[in-house]
């Protein structure tokens, strides 16, 4: 996690130097606070998934820039799930492993996602124009899209426009594991 927080804190830094912002400038665009985003720069803070993604829509950038993903195209080859970054919530309600880290050329993500029983994950709009496709491979997730919630089970998905907020629970006794395969507009890339 040590080195997570430290990719994370080099990486906001970056964005906001080539941006030229300041810890204000960047608190309004992302919605996140000033002194949390300070915090996350010093790697002093490990913040939440919804958190990271605030910053990273804020920053208009895809969310595995934040896992140490998103350099380009990736080279073609079979990716091993037990040698991949995790990004884990300190209560471990919720797990994001990038499986196919942003992909420049394409302009998609694609996360493996654990949601513990229980977890509550509400995520706030993306940019205009970002696609999600949401495949239940365990369990059943219950996904909330336009104050509607739909019920998931293993083997079923819902594709939605994410510029705008939704959210993903889990009211079972089990883990449920999902797919999130996330396009990105060309103006996001």
């Amino acid at each position: 996690m040590e080195q997570l927080n430290q990719h994370l804190s080099q990486t906001l830094k970056q964005l906001r130097n080539e941006r030229q912002w300041s810890l204000t400038q960047a608190a309004e665009l992302t919605g996140v606070s000033k002194a949390m985003l300070g915090q996350i720069e010093r790697g002093e803070s490990s913040p939440t998934v919804a958190t990271l993604w605030k910053i990273a829509t804020g920053f208009n950038v895809a969310f595995s820039v934040f896992l140490g993903g998103a350099a380009g195209s990736p080279p073609p080859g079979v990716q091993r799930y037990a040698d991949l970054p995790v990004f884990s919530q300190d209560t471990a309600d919720m797990r994001v492993v990038p499986l196919f880290p942003f992909d420049n050329l394409l302009g998609f993500d694609m996360f493996v996602i654990d949601l513990a029983p229980g977890a509550v994950s509400e995520s706030s709009a993306h940019e205009p124009g970002v696609i999600e496709h949401v495949i239940v491979i365990e369990g059943e997730l219950e996904l909330m899209v336009d104050g509607v919630w739909h019920q998931l089970a293993a083997g079923e998905a819902l594709r939605f426009q994410a510029d705008r907020p939704h959210s993903y629970r889990n009211t079972s006794q089990h883990n449920v594991r999902l797919h999130d395969l996330i396009h990105y507009p060309p103006a996001v890339r």
